[in-house]
């Protein structure tokens, strides 16, 4: 008799997701909004909607934070009106980043206000993004982005809540300048969050008042001369006109606009309104003629990052390095008996699990043979038919093809400071034991470690200074990449320079993308059939010296880029895991550990997982397929 098929248990994160739907649908009016969940940032792409993917046991912080990402987006969709913002917001550039930040603040005040719920969660989003705490006691303006601190004092006029006390210096620095010259605007906007254009026209007359005015005047001209060159014949000299005299009375506002603190008169809105009319026009012959090829189309972030946004103010200072050639051998024979000595109290845990990887890659490779065919390899155990019949024809045998390819798999840990102490010990341990394991069965293993040369900044950050601290400058910190052992070198050569990670000071600051990039152009120069790339951190992208002077996101942002390039475009199987930090938020294959002594069990079960899936190994470019998710 069969027995009955067993029913899967959900997993607990599900009924979340499906009370999700239905909540994101009624908030933003839309019923044909289709949600769904995947690593990296929520974004919504026409009325698709990506959320990210909650952790398989979700805690209540958890719950609050997905809920709150689903709230913002939802309350966007809604209450935002996109063709009001084109027609009333700056050209792009830094005005335009702290305009679309107050926009923000406006839209999630709107849900807060309205429900206590929903305010719950967006402050549970809000303290989530800024839970990296760097800006906690910052004490340089240059290095507390503008547009934060505007948004959060919007959200505290607009809703009575406080920033979190992770934003205390950022808001603290600003604070003074933006409610002195702002006073009656600021007052202005608390009674207009539910009218989107008035709102952000006074956000406008704020901008001006923080003198960022410069900026606007600066950008607009040129755009809309350019529009008057290609609308010749049909009111362009007219248009052209117009703007050079709204040109030349622009020092004439700004005098009337500093008299009043943040009060226009009715000329200066006219003008306003007649600008952004024409932005507006501008913006959707953009929209409908150039938009579909923003970079070309050979361009990729792995090759060229400064087109999709990121840039990097001087790459003369770093360096690529083998890991032997920062220590002396003293120390490292020093660095590697303390190593020696930590692998005793983990070997028997680690040793189990490697050797069920070994049983099963060695299991894939075995050799199997077809007998009795016509050509092949001359089948010498059957020689003896021959002897008893001469008439018997010779027999031979060929080896089967085996589904096991060449592989090379590439370690990439994380050097920042924040693994230093049990964190690193046992990611050099596992990384030892797995190297040797893996070289066991016939698979090369590169490790590889990346961190900074220095703290906040080195030799990049003070040419920074010495060139006038010229404005959005990049990443500002000197790369250290760190080669611990090659794929063709075997471990008994490179087990002292794996020591080094040990090594007090070496561990700083951590730039991920570039660091990804990095290791996965060395995979693709390798010559083997399958490439598996494994990134091993303990958090997000973090270096003080580049986020103080660009948006707190800069480098978390080309991260992404750089993940979803090799996920959907690249022949490296790509998988993460993260020791303490849910890294499910940038990768799709990734999974999460609460100590570092789950990272054994972590890596080996995964590259299990990866050389048990048949199918892992057949990816192709194609964004419509979706590899299987790692829990």
């Amino acid at each position: 008799m069969a027995t009955p098929p067993t029913k899967r248990r959900e997993a607990p994160s599900e009924p979340l997701k499906r009370a999700l739907a239905p909540t994101f649908r009624a908030i933003a009016g839309d019923s044909e909004v289709e949600i769904g969940f995947g690593p990296g940032k929520a974004e919504v792409a026409g009325k698709s909607v990506q959320l990210p993917e909650p952790p398989r046991a979700p805690t209540a912080k958890d719950i609050a934070i997905v809920r709150g990402w689903a709230d913002s987006l939802a309350l966007n969709m809604g209450c935002h009106d996109a063709k009001i913002h084109r027609r009333v917001c700056p050209p792009p550039g830094p005005a335009r980043a702290v305009f679309e930040s107050a926009e923000r603040a406006r839209v999630e005040a709107l849900g807060a206000t309205r429900m206590p719920g929903m305010a719950k969660n967006l402050t549970a989003r809000l303290e989530d993004y800024y839970s990296h705490g760097r800006f906690a006691a910052v004490t340089d303006r240059t290095e507390a982005p503008l547009e934060d601190a505007l948004a959060l004092i919007l959200r505290e006029r607009l809703t009575g809540m406080p920033p979190p006390a992770s934003t205390k210096g950022l808001v603290d620095l600003w604070r003074p300048l933006i409610e002195t010259r702002g006073a009656k605007l600021l007052k202005r906007l608390e009674t207009l969050p539910e009218n989107q254009e008035q709102f952000g026209r006074n956000v406008r007359d704020l901008l001006k008042v923080l003198e960022m005015m410069d900026q606007i005047d600066a950008r607009e001209p040129e755009v809309s001369e350019d529009d008057s060159d290609e609308n010749v014949g049909e009111g362009g000299a007219e248009n052209s006109e117009q703007n050079q005299d709204e040109g030349s009375d622009g020092e004439d506002q700004k005098t009337e606009e500093q008299q009043s603190d943040g009060e226009l008169s009715e000329t200066e809105e006219m003008t306003d309104a007649g600008e952004t009319d024409d932005m507006d026009m501008d913006d959707g012959a953009v929209d409908e003629d150039d938009a579909p090829a923003p970079w070309r189309p050979n361009t990729s972030v792995l090759d060229n990052p400064e087109s999709f946004g990121y840039k990097i103010f001087s790459r003369a200072y770093d360096e690529e390095v083998m890991a032997d050639e920062l220590s002396s051998p003293e120390e490292l024979d020093r660095l590697r008996a303390f190593l020696d000595k930590e692998l005793k109290t983990l070997a028997a845990v680690v040793a189990r699990l490697a050797n069920k990887l070994q049983r099963r890659l060695l299991a894939q490779q075995s050799r199997a043979w077809d007998f009795d065919l016509d050509e092949g390899v001359l089948d010498a155990a059957r020689l003896t038919r021959i002897i008893t019949d001469p008439m018997h024809a010779l027999s031979f045998k060929r080896e089967r093809d085996t589904d096991f390819r060449d592989t090379v798999v590439t370690l990439l840990l994380d050097n920042s400071g924040s693994m230093r102490g049990r964190p690193i010990m046992v990611a050099a341990c596992c990384a030892d034991i797995l190297a040797r394991t893996l070289e066991r069965c016939g698979v090369k293993v590169e490790i590889l470690g990346f961190t900074t040369k220095a703290w906040k900044g080195g030799q990049a950050r003070e040419e920074w200074l010495a060139a006038g601290k010229p404005s959005a400058p990049g990443r500002l910190n000197d790369l250290r990449h760190i080669i611990y052992k090659t794929a063709d070198s075997p471990w008994r050569r490179a087990k002292g320079a794996l020591a080094l990670m040990m090594r007090e000071g070496l561990l700083k600051e951590n730039i991920d993308g570039e660091a990804l990039a990095w290791a996965h152009a060395r995979l693709l120069a390798r010559p083997e059939q399958r490439r598996i790339l494994m990134m091993i951190s303990d958090g997000a992208p973090v270096d003080d010296s580049t986020l103080s002077v660009n948006s707190g996101n800069y480098l978390e942002q080309h991260l992404r880029q750089v993940i979803h390039e090799i996920e959907n475009r690249s022949p490296v199987e790509l998988i993460a895991i993260g020791i303490g930090h849910d890294v499910t938020r940038y990768y799709r294959r990734a999974v999460t550990i609460t100590d570092a002594s789950e990272l054994a069990g972590a890596m080996t079960e995964k590259l299990v997982e990866l050389f048990e899936d048949e199918t892992v190994g057949q990816l192709t470019p194609s964004l419509g397929r979706r590899s299987r998710r790692v829990h």
